[in-house]
């Protein structure tokens, strides 16, 4: 007779380990310090070694900077991506030619540029992250199966309910090894993970006939679904994939080539005449990643036989769509092969209890670099509120806010998904070609050069919500600062700390922590009239009725639920740092909240206002979400504007932690300081009377 199962609680339960749930276990690690417990759990019995995704955009390397990851990432890979070539046939000759350069990045757009490394890597980088800040609470639980889950209704709405109930399996090792090789053992086979593989093969590779091994129910508050295209917890939701597949298929392979092409080492699009395309991504340590067009037939189900997908293959295809250039792997690392559809759920959470993120809520052609990008941005977005609301800091209704955010995006995507990998997959128009399925190269590269701003994540743009004020009662005043528009994601600029004289990008200064901001920006204020309305909106903050006071607990510290940092436009030895308000504006011996937009030492001026669109005579106060997207722009006088904002969607504490509570830095009154003149010595030297 089987043991009964054990149950247990948790706050948070994350299904999957992929860049998805680890993004989002790496956000609850910093919300662990309160209590809040969170699970993440895998069928698999191991992460990622070899392939898999491998791009990261600017959007993702910004986010992981604000982790403090960004640096070891870039560290680890000697490769960024500089241009994208594009070869096509001559319309004379047939021959491939170079048909263009374009920047791989659109140049300004963020201080990173897309890099390559290896899934796996970045995982693992996350995961140490995990293990640190959560003092080793949280790490993956491998090999475990979830077999049930069930929502109680009636407890949706009990903040202190664990509604959600998911029983999971501890699978042997045999169950939870995937097939990673080929046949011969030569080759790391992805094709397990492929989207060639219906989902119930995905479910009978885990679920055979063999001895049941321990139970556990666990009971959930929030449960978030990471666990892939072939997702589970989609399935178990009911929730249905929309969109379409097509008749193309492709295949991948990694590994360091030996060619005659003479951009090998370069991110290139290749349009054959007559025998499909392919795309070069250069790798770390010499690999270049091959996409390469197959002709293989799809069948009745829509379905290819994924078992005549080997890398003989793939290298043949390659070197016939490369010709007369030549192409050889002599050691591959790893291959695969998928069928270019495009698919978004109708969903993406159930009662704001259960989520789905990444591959579960939308699926498409890995070419553009989106698929880890994406799952990742979409946990990013989500699991601050889920922490904010189990610290008791957040209404449950800013939960609601991830499928309106998130949803209308993963439709852009798939958009713009459908037509490139269309424009990638055709064949190419000839000089007399009146077919109107023959591609128009420059219609192919035009596509390219704008779906760049888009595949960076720079440019999503989130629509007015609880946490973002655009329009209606809580407008904000956008011509305050041009430059930063509400629903976007804030850039970066160079300031210099008021205190030290260092440079320093901004938001390296304001971590992924939790925390709302509030970025002042008061002018120029040596001007008296100007530091005065700093002070001004400084007793406010400070005062009980303030924004701050009225949402911080006792027991935490005063800036840890609005964090606020200040950037004025005077030089900076023309102000003292005691010159600002405390304690709020500058809390005591904190001298990392108070900085210059000035003329540094070493590294020039980065004319913040300027960039930002904020006028030094006007100023402005922008309200920074704790995933760094804009959420408010008011002027300095605003605050009944910042009272309305956070009353919608921010919790007031029960114990206020007052400014009161603070100890005032109170530097030397010198009239009150005897005056010693000095006297100085014959040799020199100085001595007080």
């Amino acid at each position: 007779m089987a043991a009964a199962p054990k149950e247990s609680n948790v706050d948070v339960l994350i299904i999957g380990a992929g860049p998805a749930g680890v993004m989002a276990a790496n956000w609850m690690s910093r919300f662990s310090h309160l209590g809040i417990t969170t699970r993440i759990i895998d069928k698999r019995n191991t992460k990622v070694f070899t392939g898999q995704a491998d791009g990261l955009q600017c959007r993702t390397l910004e986010t992981l900077k604000s982790f403090g990851l960004a640096d070891q990432i870039l560290a680890a890979t000697d490769l960024r991506w500089t241009w994208v070539g594009c070869r096509n046939p001559d319309p004379e000759t047939g021959r491939l030619t170079r048909t263009g350069r374009i920047p791989d990045t659109v140049p300004g757009i963020s201080r990173y540029q897309q890099v390559v490394l290896n899934q796996g890597r970045i995982e693992r980088y996350m995961l140490d992250s995990i293990k640190v800040h959560s003092k080793g609470k949280i790490a993956v639980e491998r090999s475990m199966l979830p077999e049930r889950l069930e929502i109680d209704e009636s407890k949706i709405d009990d903040l202190d309910a664990y509604p959600v109930t998911v029983e999971v399996r501890q699978l042997s090792e045999e169950e939870s090894t995937p097939k990673m090789v080929t046949p011969d053992g030569k080759q790391s086979d992805g094709l397990y993970r492929s989207n060639l593989v219906k989902d119930e093969e995905d479910d009978v590779k885990f679920n055979p006939n063999a001895p049941v091994g321990s139970r556990e129910i666990i009971h959930a508050k929030y449960v978030i679904g990471c666990d892939g295209a072939h997702s589970w917890t989609r399935r178990q939701l009911g929730f249905k994939m929309v969109g379409e597949s097509t008749d193309y298929i492709w295949g991948v392979i990694d590994g360091v080539p030996k060619s005659n092409f003479p951009d090998i080492r370069s991110r290139c699009a290749i349009h054959s005449a007559n025998a499909g395309s392919v795309m070069i991504i250069p790798r770390e340590r010499g690999i270049v990643r091959f996409y390469i067009q197959l002709e293989l037939k799809v069948d009745a189900g829509g379905y290819v036989d994924r078992t005549q997908i080997t890398p003989a293959l793939l290298l043949e295809s390659a070197n016939k769509s490369m010709a007369p250039y030549t192409l050889e792997v002599p050691e591959i690392d790893w291959f695969t092969g998928y069928q270019i559809g495009q698919r978004v759920t109708d969903n993406f959470s159930k009662f704001d209890r259960v989520f789905i993120a990444g591959d579960a809520c939308h699926t498409h052609s890995p070419k553009a670099g989106q698929g880890m990008n994406t799952s990742m941005m979409d946990t990013y977005n989500l699991t601050w509120k889920i922490g904010q609301v189990l610290a008791g800091l957040a209404k449950r209704d800013i939960l609601s806010t991830y499928s309106a955010e998130r949803q209308p995006f993963a439709q852009a995507l798939i958009d713009f998904d459908h037509k490139f990998s269309r424009l990638f997959s055709g064949k190419p128009a000839s000089k007399n070609d009146l077919d109107e399925m023959g591609i128009d190269m420059d219609e192919f590269k035009k596509a390219f050069v704008d779906g760049n701003k888009f595949a960076s994540g720079t440019a999503i743009d989130y629509a007015s919500s609880l946490i973002i004020g655009k329009q209606g009662a809580i407008a904000s005043k956008q011509e305050l600062a041009k430059n930063l528009p509400v629903g976007m994601r804030t850039f970066s600029v160079q300031v210099i700390n008021q205190s030290d004289a260092k440079t320093v990008q901004l938001l390296d200064t304001t971590p992924s922590n939790g925390a709302w901001r509030l970025f002042i920006f008061p002018g120029d204020v040596e001007k008296k009239e100007t530091m005065a309305r700093l002070h001004k909106l400084a007793a406010y903050l400070d005062s009980d009725e303030g924004i701050i006071t009225k949402y911080t607990p006792k027991t935490r510290g005063r800036n840890d639920v609005i964090d606020t940092v200040t950037v004025h436009t005077a030089k900076r030895t023309s102000v003292e740092l005691f010159d600002f308000p405390q304690p709020t504006v500058l809390p005591p011996y904190n001298y990392w909240k108070v900085f210059a937009d000035d003329e540094s030492y070493h590294k020039g001026h980065d004319h913040a206002y300027e960039k930002y669109g904020i006028d030094p005579a006007v100023g402005a106060v922008v309200v920074i979400r704790p995933d760094f997207y804009t959420a408010l722009v008011v002027g300095l006088e605003d605050t009944a504007t910042l009272d309305a904002f956070f009353a919608g969607c921010l919790v007031p504490a029960k114990e206020h932690h007052p400014a009161s509570a603070l100890q005032i830095v109170r530097p030397p009154v010198w009239d009150n300081v005897p005056s010693k003149p000095v006297e100085s010595k014959p040799n020199g030297a100085e001595v007080a009377l």
